[in-house]
């Protein structure tokens, strides 16, 4: 599945104005629920928040404990539920490799994202991979497979630390 070239849009990696970034995300995710019906609780709001924060994945517990010391969230559902909620409605992913969480740098946008994630800082960048070109839908299509979800995760080093390791 071919990948879209590097742009603005790719995070993570890319130095960016950050706490623009966050409250962009936070006033779309607030929009898109009001215009959907969706209930954008404080404990939703708030695990949003939290993975929007570093631009690295965070595992169901890291954001539990960050709730739970604001007094958002005593118990591991409460966390999981934000997250599946934010999963569903597309405000964030699960990063199967790393049995984490990570905003989404596009929500609201029909994309088949891919992630880049960084053996050593642990840092991920999502990117997109263009829908409806790749290997995976010409062999599932002549197969008759219907494809549901397509999850794309490259691991690797970052500039940063490929520079650092001297490589």
């Amino acid at each position: 599945m071919p990948l879209a070239a590097p742009s603005a849009e790719t995070l993570g990696f890319a130095r960016h104005d950050h706490n623009h970034c966050v409250s962009e995300a936070l006033e779309a995710a607030e929009e898109r629920c009001a215009d959907a019906g969706l209930r954008f609780t404080p404990v939703r709001r708030r695990a949003l928040e939290i993975l929007l924060e570093e631009h690295r994945a965070l595992g169901a517990y890291d954001v539990l404990e960050r709730l739970q010391e604001e007094g958002l969230g005593a118990q591991p559902p409460a966390a999981y539920r934000a997250l599946d909620f934010l999963v569903a409605n597309g405000f964030a992913h699960r990063i199967e490799r790393l049995n984490a969480f990570i905003a989404c740098t596009q929500p609201g946008e029909d994309h088949v994202p891919a992630f880049l994630i960084c053996r050593t800082c642990g840092r991920v960048a999502e990117t997109v991979a263009m829908p409806g070109k790749g290997v995976i839908e010409a062999a599932a299509g002549a197969t008759g497979f219907r494809i549901e979800r397509v999850l794309v995760e490259a691991e690797g080093l970052c500039a940063d630390c490929v520079t650092e390791a001297g490589r």
